[in-house]
């Protein structure tokens, strides 16, 4: 008996566990005739379930529904006159489903009531009910629907008139009435889903008088729907889920529509599948595909296709139904970590390589390529304390790439033990397995090596000011492979200041040169050099010698160059601030100690300002200028001396002396301004210079016919022919002081009438003297004097003869033949003064008082004409070919002397 009531206390705990959680199958929401996206629209509770044990999903696209039960508009929804309704699925711990329908009605509805009516008498009026036809009927037409009788009948003779959708618009003679008896009639089939409704206005009027008799009636033909539209596919049957997926997991939502009325059994769809029922299942109220087996795998099989069945009439078997073939496709998961090849790799490297590719390891991954799943990364776990390697992924093989980066020791390791991980950049999910690990074993290859310092860096205090050739330190290399430091030299590679010397045979360091602290050498007070050892194969080993350099107090603090400005005030003395500076560092340098000479005139003062700086202060008025002021300034250690500090008074504006603000300074801008017209002046200059250099006269030379042997005209490659020395009339007296005198003496000026020919210059008459242009030619008829004088470059060129009067009647041609000779010789002559080092310009031919024998030396000027021939015996040894040229180059005439001293030509210019 006890048993029994126990059973009973069980079931009843049992069956009131079961009740506590109640689910209703459907709830009504009153919401206003439209909802906007984003919009609140209810919350779904369960007050009698634990929140936390169920799952709640809607599958309507245009709603989103949260894990509270609240449900919001994701796009704008239309809710009509008869209200639309949405499905809630909940979801317990069990994996038990149950479906709730929520039902939105417009609030318009809530709480409607009848509105209140009074009685009263109205006329009465026509008004025939709604008709119905059936769509789609089979006939035969025409066919009768129902006779509207207006009530002016029952008095008049009337007839009818028939218009609208259907009479005369379309479409067109669907339907027809008798003007007499008024019959409405259809004369053919009707598609509902086309034209659902007609609305018709009926008009009555008197046959007699054509008044209209009643007022003008709409008449409504509903047409009735029929089973006749089987339900179709609103979307896509294209879906996805993931491979792995446990059972019951949601792959999609088949979505179906039906053209028949609204809210007949018609429009009732019911889903099923008819393939594929081992590894899905879908709900036959709302279309949801979901997996019935964990076991989907991607790399089995990576799509389904499934058919799925549609059917009205709530699945009846009088429905109307359709298929489809839905696509299932399985998205990958790493379920597949990536594998290795092989069981353990080797590879070697030699020592001091870095940077280098070792080895390559490849794998292989089940999952889906070019993906998180199935790209592979690589972890060193075991031997990268000293990180001598490093190991990436080849993007396009997806291997591992192992490198040295780092130089290996081969004796201090000889071989490397790795151990190399690999897995993937997504974490695994849905398998049991776990990332694979393999053994790569590296062996190190031995080299002659160069030799080592015994560390890379060496760090060596040195005072500053150390006196030369103090030892430093020593900076020694081993042979790795020896351990010895026989046989190794030392160099210096840099050393920027010169100031070390390093002993080559055994790496001593010492002071080469005065090493000071403040040198831009020396970076924080850190000075560096670079040595190298050589062994005896020429192969190398460098380090670095870091020198620390110790202030010393060898920098007293001085005063700033610039004129310290003390801004005058009325009726008060001013003061300015003194700031010295030092370029040592503590304790040789600030807090610094300032004072006034002892012998001072007391016009001013000093006091301290702070441990740097110091206010200097007049105590008597002072004139405005510039005052040299000795102020003693000294250092913490007391090194110092007596500074002249120059201190400006004057009237400030601003702080700046009004003397200074008036002057002006030309920036960067103003200078290039200033500079440009001067720089453009100059290329001017230099552009006609240039042009005047360049420029070349040409003068045509007449034939007079008449050059008495002076010139002659010939185009022939032998040599000339002799010219008669008397055909040459040259005076033979000379004045005196010409030839003893010196050649000023023939360029003072002649007693005398003098006579003036100007010929394209210009010549003046000053007190019997006369004075030529640079292209004046000037005889005199006492004593001729030729002139012919050109200037270039500030220089004057000249030279001068003197003849005897008596010659200009001897011959008439004389003179004309003499001035063409000597235009011609003018126009040469500035030529000879345009050559680069202007050698030539004084090198012409001049007068000299004859000794009675002529030069030993000879000439060596450039226009000088050799008493003898040029000596060309060399010539003789070219050959042949060279003889005809040496005879026509060889000179045929000689220089004479004349009795005067002055050398003329005998026979050509």
């Amino acid at each position: 008996m006890a048993n029994v009531l126990i059973l009973n206390i069980l079931l009843v705990l049992i069956l009131s566990g079961v009740e506590s959680c109640y689910i209703p199958s459907s709830m009504n929401v009153y919401v206003p005739h439209t909802i906007s996206a984003g919009q609140y629209i209810t919350t779904v509770e369960f007050p009698d379930c634990d929140s936390k044990s169920i799952q709640l999903t809607v599958y309507d696209q245009s709603l989103r529904i949260y894990s509270n039960g609240t449900v919001e508009a994701v796009a704008a929804v239309s809710v009509g006159t008869t209200g639309r309704i949405f499905h809630v699925y909940v979801e317990d711990n069990t994996g038990q489903q149950r479906m709730v329908a929520v039902h939105l009605l417009d609030n318009t509805m809530q709480g409607k009531k009848p509105d209140q009516v009074f009685l009263r008498r109205s006329k009465r009026r026509w008004s025939p009910p709604p008709f119905n036809i059936l769509e789609n009927d089979g006939g035969p037409y025409p066919k009768e629907i129902e006779k509207i009788v207006s009530d002016s009948a029952s008095n008049q003779d009337v007839y009818y008139t028939f218009s609208g959708p259907g009479v005369d618009l379309p479409p067109i003679g669907v339907f027809s009435l008798d003007q007499n008896s008024g019959m409405l009639s259809v004369h053919r089939s009707v598609d509902r889903e086309v034209y659902p409704k007609f609305v018709i206005t009926t008009r009555v009027f008197n046959k007699f008088t054509n008044v209209e008799t009643d007022l003008p009636l709409d008449i409504q033909i509903i047409v009735d729907d029929v089973n006749d539209n089987a339900p179709t596919f609103k979307d896509p049957l294209q879906f996805t889920v993931p491979e792995k997926s446990k059972a019951g997991s949601i792959v999609g939502m088949v979505n179906a529509t039906d053209r028949d009325e609204e809210g007949t059994d018609h429009v009732i769809v019911r889903y099923s599948l008819l393939t594929g029922l081992d590894l899905f299942a879908i709900h036959s109220e709302t279309g949801v595909i979901t997996t019935t087996t964990n076991t989907l795998d991607r790399e089995v099989k990576d799509k389904y296709a499934v058919t799925v069945q549609i059917k009205d009439m709530a699945g009846a078997a009088s429905g109307l139904s359709n298929t489809g073939t839905a696509t299932i496709t399985l998205t990958d998961v790493n379920d597949n970590p990536p594998t290795f090849t092989r069981s353990s790799y080797q590879a070697s490297v030699k020592e001091n390589e870095s940077g280098k590719l070792i080895l390559r390891i490849p794998v292989e991954d089940k999952d889906l390529i070019n993906t998180p799943n199935w790209i592979s990364k690589f972890v060193i776990t075991k031997g990268k304390e000293k990180e001598n390697f490093r190991i990436e992924t080849d993007p396009k093989t997806n291997e591992g790439l192992l490198y040295v980066t780092k130089p290996l020791d081969y004796e201090k390791s000889p071989k490397v033990d790795l151990e190399i991980m690999a897995r993937n950049v997504a974490d695994l999910q849905g398998t049991t397995a776990t990332w694979q690990s393999i053994p790569v074993n590296i062996a190190v290859d031995n080299v002659d090596e160069g030799p080592e310092f015994t560390a890379p860096t060496v760090r060596f205090t040195v005072k500053e000011n150390t006196p030369n050739d103090t030892l430093i330190g020593t900076y020694k290399a081993l042979d790795p492979e020896t351990k010895s430091s026989d046989g190794i030299k030392y160099f210096k590679v840099t050393d920027p200041a010169s100031w070390i010397t390093l002993n080559k045979d055994n790496g001593e360091l010492k002071v080469a040169n005065t090493i000071d602290r403040e040198s831009h050498f020396v970076q924080d007070g850190v000075y560096n050099i670079t040595v190298s050892a050589v062994d005896a194969t020429n192969k190398k080993g460098t380090g670095t010698v870091i020198i620390v350099v110790e202030d010393d107090n060898d920098n007293k603090p001085t005063l700033p160059p610039g004129e310290l400005v003390l801004c005058e005030k009325e009726g008060e003395l001013g003061s300015v601030l003194v700031v010295p500076e030092d370029k040592d560092q503590d304790p040789f340098s600030a807090p610094f100690s300032f004072s006034l000479p002892q012998n001072n005139d007391g016009i001013w003062s000093l006091t301290r300002y702070n441990a740097s700086a110091a206010t200097l202060k007049h105590l008597k008025e002072l004139p405005t200028g510039i005052h040299n002021v000795p102020v003693e300034v000294k250092d913490l250690q007391g090194f110092g001396e007596t500074q002249i500090a120059k201190v400006r008074i004057c009237q400030c504006k601003n702080g700046v002396c009004l003397a200074k603000q008036s002057s002006v300074s030309f920036g960067p801008l103003g200078l290039l301004a200033l500079l440009l017209p001067l720089a453009l002046l100059l290329l001017l200059c230099l552009l006609l210079c240039f042009f005047c250099a360049t420029k070349r006269e040409k003068m045509e030379l007449e034939d007079m016919g008449d050059s008495g042997g002076i010139l002659l005209t010939s185009n022939t490659e032998a040599p000339g022919e002799e010219v008669d020395e008397s055909l040459i009339n040259f005076p033979t007296n000379v004045n005196d002081a010409a030839v003893k005198g010196s050649a000023k003496g023939v360029n003072a000026g002649r007693q005398g009438t003098n006579s003036n020919s100007n010929m394209g210059g210009m010549s003046t008459l000053d007190n019997g003297m006369y004075t030529s242009g640079a292209k004046t030619t000037d005889y005199m008829i006492g004593r001729y004097d030729s002139q012919y004088s050109s200037q270039y470059n500030g220089h004057m060129l000249g030279s001068g003869v003197a003849f005897d009067n008596r010659f200009n009647a001897q011959d008439s041609s004389f003179l004309q033949t003499w001035n063409t000779n000597g235009r011609y010789l003018q126009q040469k002559l500035p030529y000879l003064g345009r050559e680069d080092d202007g050698r030539f310009a004084e090198d012409i031919m001049h007068s000299y008082g004859y000794e009675g024998a002529g030069s030993a030396a000879g000439s060596v000027g450039c226009c000088s004409d050799y008493e003898d021939d040029s000596n060309l015996d060399f010539i003789n040894t070219l050959g042949p070919k060279f003889k005809s040229l040496s005879e026509v180059c060889r000179k045929t005439g000689t220089m004479k002397p004349r009795s005067n001293g002055v050398y003329f030509p005998q026979d050509r210019m």
